[in-house]
């Protein structure tokens, strides 16, 4: 099952979507049953392939003319915006493990034992390190027969610990200790062959975020690319809480539905408070209505937009969407916080 959290921040009212989910109904292979021994990124075939095409539209526009131009001079440029286009579309292709996603916010885990979590198709063990004062996102696979080390625990000296036959971890995915080898034989436990894939991983606005790779060309990916920051969650002047909800489908079908206002009237009708429009235009019971809504950017990176009953909406790809309602007073508002954390098997 998917997992929805809602965090409600009064003073302002807008919604912060976060929703790391794979699509619903397909299925993913756990990258380090592969090669229990190595890291591996995981496909992404079964993402789909989300491209910008602002750019073509710009290019368009700027080769137009009410000039007459040559046919040889019109499909050489032609092909040169052809060639334009491709690049650019390339350039700008979304890469879905190359992306932080929330978790779990920080209040709704236990330090005293592992807790294991599907994100992007990944089963992930999330544990904390006391020794490094941190919390740690591990591949859910430990690498001597491939049990899951969410079904663990963290022994006392703060390592996590394998429930099959003991194995021991610190807080890199070293292995540190393997009751079963010799102690006055070789150190079996040193080799690399015994490490488990250990995930960049930070807390920010009290949720813990990872990335979705363990390659260790990401091992300071915090230093050079953080996590969309939402002021709200850490602004004393708000209050907030949180709930968790279990949900069965995925992100992309919660945000979408979360950007789509038309349908509040009708499948929340009696659940939710909605702007009635004058009799004069009221067409049914609910009160449905044309909006308007215009977007004033949209790149790789996301859109902001504006529409007749929000005042402005923010899109952060895969996971992040932002908006406030117009009116009200600063003390009566209110903004939610809504993620998903687990997929299907």
């Amino acid at each position: 099952m998917g997992t929805l959290t809602a965090t409600s921040l009064s003073s302002a009212s807008s919604h912060l979507n976060l929703i790391p989910r794979r699509p619903f109904g397909t299925k993913i292979k756990n990258p380090i049953l592969h090669n229990p021994f190595s890291y591996q990124h995981p496909t992404n075939s079964h993402l789909p392939s989300y491209q910008f095409k602002r750019a073509k539209f710009e290019l368009s526009t700027a080769i137009s003319s009410t000039d007459t131009v040559p046919a040889a001079d019109q499909s050489s440029k032609d092909a040169s915006f052809g060639q334009e286009t491709e690049n650019s579309e390339k350039d700008e292709k979304f890469d879905w493990y190359a992306q932080w996603y929330p978790v779990m916010p920080v209040c709704d885990l236990d330090k005293r034992r592992p807790l294991g979590k599907k994100v992007m198709g990944i089963d992930i063990v999330v544990w904390w390190d006391r020794n490094e004062n941190e919390w740690k996102v591990f591949d859910d696979t430990c690498p001597h027969r491939l049990a899951p080390l969410s079904e663990g625990r963290i022994d006392q000296w703060g390592r996590l610990q394998c429930v099959y036959h003991g194995w021991c971890f610190g807080g890199s995915g070293d292995c540190k200790f393997i009751p079963q080898a010799p102690p006055d034989g070789p150190p079996i436990h040193t080799s690399s062959k015994a490490c488990v894939a250990a995930y960049p991983s930070c807390v920010q606005n009290g949720i813990l975020w990872f990335w979705p790779n363990a390659d260790s060309q990401y091992k300071d990916i915090f230093s050079k690319e953080k996590p969309p920051y939402i002021p709200e969650i850490d602004d004393p002047s708000f209050t907030n809480r949180m709930l968790t909800r279990d949900i069965p489908y995925g992100y992309e079908i919660l945000i979408e539905n979360l950007m789509d206002p038309s349908h509040i009237p009708y499948a929340h009708y009696g659940i939710l408070r909605v702007p009635r429009s004058s009799e004069s235009v009221q067409a049914d019971r609910e009160g449905g209505r044309p909006i308007e809504i215009r977007v004033k950017a949209l790149d790789e990176k996301g859109f902001t937009a504006k529409s007749s009953t929000v005042a402005d909406h923010i899109f952060i790809p895969p996971c992040v969407f932002y908006s406030w309602s117009l009116g009200g007073s600063q003390e009566n508002v209110t903004t939610s916080l809504h993620y998903n954390k687990n997929d299907f098997s």
